[in-house]
């Protein structure tokens, strides 16, 4: 696994609206030392954000897209990734309409295929990523177990979340290892429980999870990247990125 920790973008979504406030994102991320980002949560056009990130020196590693955008404007969510200069084109989630019946679930994996092989073709690759509700089974298996076996593994990669692989009631080392090369980026998020026992998104290093398992669980898969991801701060959320990258450089990333 590249040693260079990224930053998911998502965790700063409401500072990256305009592209003043983008910039200045970028900036921040910069200077707390990260060198590789997950674009995610912004209406931003691409190339406005180019621009900007090529200032900061950062590299754009996956993207993040609604569903609906690969089934309607599949050339302009290449076009996008073209121009970010990312080879990764990840969908969020599986929308909520595939998910209540096996029916849905195959009818998803079709367009997800159809979707992946034209991105392939193109030279790019197409990336999935989990949360919790794919690990709920449907007719005796998981949903996850299903977008595994029934797609190409050329086509279709992972970004893997370790926080909602473990609320889901997965181990994250062993679904890595699974995975292998196809867990093509991994968002390192922490899991923490608070008094009530409810389960809580953390900075790296301040949860249960157990990470020197997990990053040797992400280089003996292959795993390209890791980025930095929490949907929820508790505190300032470029606090909580500075966190979790001044934890991951006491585990040898940069």
């Amino acid at each position: 696994m590249d040693r260079q920790i990224g930053a998911q973008y998502y965790t700063l979504r409401n500072f990256a609206k305009t592209i003043e406030d983008f910039e200045e994102t970028c900036r921040k991320v910069k200077e707390i030392g990260y060198k590789l980002v997950q674009i995610s949560g912004t209406p931003l056009g691409a190339a406005e954000m180019k621009e900007v990130l090529d200032k900061y020196g950062l590299k754009v590693v996956t993207t993040h897209r609604n569903f609906d955008d690969f089934l309607n404007n599949l050339d302009e969510v290449m076009e996008y990734n073209r121009t970010l200069d990312c080879e990764l084109c990840g969908v969020g989630s599986m929308p909520p309409r595939y998910r209540g019946s096996a029916e849905g679930v195959s009818q998803f994996i079709k367009e997800m295929n159809e979707v992946a092989a034209k991105i392939k073709e193109a030279g790019l690759y197409f990336g999935y990523h989990n949360h919790a509700f794919e690990f709920v089974k449907i007719d005796g298996k998981f949903i996850m177990d299903r977008l595994i076996e029934e797609s190409d593994p050329d086509a279709v990669k992972f970004i893997v979340d370790t926080y909602w692989l473990q609320f889901g009631g997965m181990n994250p080392v062993k679904f890595i290892k699974k995975l292998g090369e196809r867990a093509m980026a991994i968002h390192f998020k922490d899991l923490k429980m608070s008094l009530d026992s409810k389960a809580e998104i953390a900075e790296v290093g301040e949860g249960n999870l157990d990470w020197d398992d997990i990053i040797a669980a992400c280089d003996e898969a292959g795993a390209k990247w890791a980025l930095v991801e929490q949907d929820i701060c508790q505190r300032d959320p470029f606090e909580s990125i500075k966190m979790s990258y001044e934890y991951l450089k006491t585990k040898g990333f940069y």
